[in-house]
């Protein structure tokens, strides 16, 4: 492992991997400010073809992040993370033709592409972060760079929520009041066209980012001659015996748990919007709520560096970040108004640290199957694509309250990770 001899995690690796964590941050959590912009300038229907944004994006991990382990093993490590950010770049280039034609195909083709590129880097960085230093203290330097992540998070709906909507209210009275087709298509194309300069500039800078990462040593780690850990014997033990991934049923377990830790930060980051919308709570609140949602998500993330492993283990946190997520969910829909707007933005703090601690979990005791073991993984983070469908389903299609729709597609997620931060994680072992 690239660890210095103190045990201390190398600085270079880890300062590349919050940069790269900072970029994810961006792009997945710019969906939050795209889905209520684009429903006005698509002129779309309903809830649930705005939240086609959230699935073309996460879905795209569902599909790529076996190929994506394979591409590595191929290119390499670096290389991998080279190619994933010129990706990314392609995708933000396909939001001008989408944005010039009025195509919302289009642009979720371009998400797709986005969130193919995501699906590379996150099986990239994630095993790399880590194994770049003790295993136990893993899930506090994931907490490091889901810092800068979320960081990125909330700049994303204070510059782009400026951007796109800040003038939404009008827009959206003008284009119900205008009746002449001519006059409302000019208002549309007036207002898609505000995607052009952002997401060049976004092109641009993933282009420049990955011409240094190109010329950028960075010290390798073979995950491949990582060791496999016994966690029920007392001393540490090598097995040789395991011949395939599937003989690891902790890793699958935690798998599904990242389906649904990504299922509930995706609802309670994403969806607060439109929550906010049907609480009736201030414009302000609207425009900006992903921000407090991942506002709340740094705070859990101080928490996390300062308390694990010092204080903490990764299994405690795990297990009280459910029980308060069950907690807030319950509050939020048993409230009203701002009150219950504030506990879904809470909810950023229940979900700061599942993360953290369920992919480490998820991984440990790979050995040579981590690469393979982190791809499925990450295709776990699919949930981010079913869940809000299906919360749209539940409200628009069977005509739930909203509030209790929420409940019923946040509780049983929680109770998922629950049973993985209890027992799921020492299955197998």
């Amino acid at each position: 492992m690239n660890v210095t001899p103190t045990g201390r995690t190398a600085f270079r690796p880890m300062a590349i991997c919050c940069a790269l964590f900072f970029i994810l941050g961006f792009i997945t959590w710019a969906n939050g400010t795209l889905i209520p912009f684009l429903k006005i300038a698509c002129n779309l229907e309903t809830d649930l073809q705005a939240i086609l944004v959230t699935f073309a994006s996460y879905i795209a991990y569902f599909f790529l992040a076996l190929p994506s382990s394979w591409i590595l093993k191929k290119i390499g490590f670096q290389n991998g993370l080279v190619v994933s950010l010129l990706i990314l770049g392609l995708g933000s280039l396909i939001f001008i033709p989408a944005a010039d034609s009025k195509s919302y195909a289009l642009f979720l083709t371009g998400i797709f592409i986005q969130g193919s590129g995501m699906a590379l880097l996150q099986t990239a960085v994630n095993p790399y972060l880590s194994i770049i230093g003790p295993i136990d203290s893993a899930a506090q330097r994931i907490s490091i760079a889901g810092f800068f992540n979320k960081s990125a998070g909330i700049l994303v709906p204070i510059i782009f929520g400026t951007l796109f909507l800040k003038d939404a209210e009008k827009v959206t009275a003008k284009l119900e009041a205008t009746v002449d087709i001519v006059e409302k298509n000019a208002i549309l194309d007036k207002l898609i066209t505000r995607v052009h300069t952002p997401y060049i500039a976004l092109a641009v800078i993933f282009v420049l980012f990955a011409i240094f990462l190109k010329f950028t040593k960075l010290p390798p780690v073979d995950v491949d001659a990582e060791e496999e850990v016994d966690e029920s014997a007392d001393k540490t033990t090598v097995h040789k015996q395991k011949t395939s991934v599937f003989q690891f049923p902790h890793l699958f377990l935690g798998a599904l748990a990242i389906f649904f830790c990504v299922a509930v930060e995706v609802m309670a980051g994403d969806i607060i919007g439109i929550y906010g919308r049907e609480l009736n709570v201030d414009r302000f609140f609207v425009t900006y709520a992903t921000a407090f949602t991942l506002a709340c998500m740094l705070v859990g993330y101080i928490v996390g560096i300062i308390a694990i492993p010092k204080y903490v283990s990764q299994q405690f946190a795990l297990r009280v970040c459910t029980l308060a997520g069950i907690l807030f969910t319950s509050l939020s829909v048993f409230t009203t108004g701002t009150t219950s707007f504030i506990f879904v933005a809470l909810l950023g703090i229940a979900n700061s640290l599942m993360w953290p601690a369920i992919f480490p979990l998820g991984i440990k005791g790979l050995g040579r199957f981590t690469k393979t073991g982190s791809a499925i993984m990450i295709m776990g983070i699919a949930g981010g694509a079913i869940w809000p469908l299906i919360y749209g389903y539940l409200k628009d299609s069977l005509n739930i309250d909203f509030q209790h729709a929420f409940l019923y597609a946040m509780v049983p997620a929680y109770l998922y990770i629950l049973f993985f931060a209890v027992k799921g994680h020492k299955a197998g072992k």
